[in-house]
């Protein structure tokens, strides 16, 4: 497993989610070429992948993310580390918060 802020990126057995992932869309890159994972509210920073793959989303704020990387990639952000992720499936899961009546996804 990887975190990176609030985003945990899980490797996961392609066979688990290949068939799943083809039926959902493909987010499109930013300006910068990036696949990003999580846009922060507050910063205007990103949680983003570099290099070559897809990723796919469920609708709604607690809909599922499925990152593909066939050759690999890294996770950049502006104020962490860059992690190098090997090639692979990947869920990718926003970090939740509770606040009084509800939850919700943490606000960056």
């Amino acid at each position: 497993m990887y975190r990176q802020g609030d985003v945990l990126i899980v490797p996961v057995a392609e066979e688990a989610v290949r068939a799943g992932a083809a039926r959902l869309p493909r987010q499109p890159r930013d300006a910068r070429g990036r696949l990003v994972l999580a846009l922060g509210e507050v910063t205007g920073h990103a949680h983003a992948v570099v290099g070559p793959g897809t990723l796919v989303r469920e609708s709604g704020p607690f809909g599922a993310s499925y990152l593909h990387l066939p050759d690999g990639g890294r996770v950049v952000h502006e104020e962490h580390a860059a992690i190098p992720l090997p090639k692979g499936w990947y869920r990718v899961i926003r970090q939740r918060e509770y606040v009084p009546g509800a939850v919700r996804v943490v606000a960056d």
